[in-house]
């Protein structure tokens, strides 16, 4: 059972910043994928950021030039830098790791809370 530890998350007011990080408990093989996604009182959840193992990165719409992922050497830890927060960055945020060759496997965090005021 691989857990996927986070932490960063808090209440921030607008305009602020916070970092999250979110790692895997133990030895695993490496995500193909590793990134967030948040979900917000009455919405659904929707990817915000995703990182490659090749480098590439994806940013939903609406956070992008202000959240930036980023992954260290292991390939194993995941950052999410959100800078210039809006009320409407107020969820839930979750940790993905996500590998498609053998073994495979797709493993969430527990959830973050962002909240930020206005």
């Amino acid at each position: 059972q691989v857990q996927l530890v986070e932490s960063g998350g808090g209440l921030v007011q607008a305009g602020g910043s916070l970092r999250l990080s979110c790692a895997a408990s133990g030895s695993i093989f490496s995500p193909n994928t590793m990134g967030w996604y948040r979900q917000a009182p009455g919405k659904q959840r929707e990817m915000v950021a995703t990182s490659a193992s090749g480098g590439s990165t994806h940013y939903a719409g609406s956070v992008k030039g202000r959240f930036t992922i980023s992954r260290d050497g292991a390939r194993n830890t995941v950052h999410l830098q959100m800078n210039s927060l809006e009320p409407e960055d107020t969820a839930v945020y979750y940790c993905n790791a996500r590998r498609t060759g053998a073994p495979s496997y797709n493993y969430w965090g527990q959830g973050t809370q962002v909240t930020v005021s206005s």
